[in-house]
């Protein structure tokens, strides 16, 4: 298991990003959450197998349709046991 902090930049908010991100997290069994940030920028707390989470951030430089990406930036966390993936308020 692996636990990922990302952080996407962009025109990343108010596209659905959140509820996109959620959706893909579930169908790629995923835990974690995802917030946006006062910035403007979208945060995700991702856990699961290497490939799981590497296959989701590949997903995470795409987005929803909307979505335009400017960076992706990707850090390795301590894994915190999340059972599921919600969207943060």
């Amino acid at each position: 298991m692996v636990h990922k902090n990302i952080v996407i930049q962009g025109w990343v908010q108010g596209v659905g990003f959140r509820y996109a991100a959620r959706k893909t997290a579930i169908q790629y069994r995923i835990a974690g959450f995802v917030r946006n940030l006062p910035d403007g920028s979208v945060y995700i707390e991702a856990e699961g197998s290497e490939e799981q989470v590497k296959e989701f951030i590949t997903w995470c430089h795409k987005g929803p349709a909307r979505a335009q990406i400017h960076s992706v930036s990707i850090e390795d966390g301590s894994l915190s046991d999340f059972r599921d993936f919600n969207i943060a308020f």
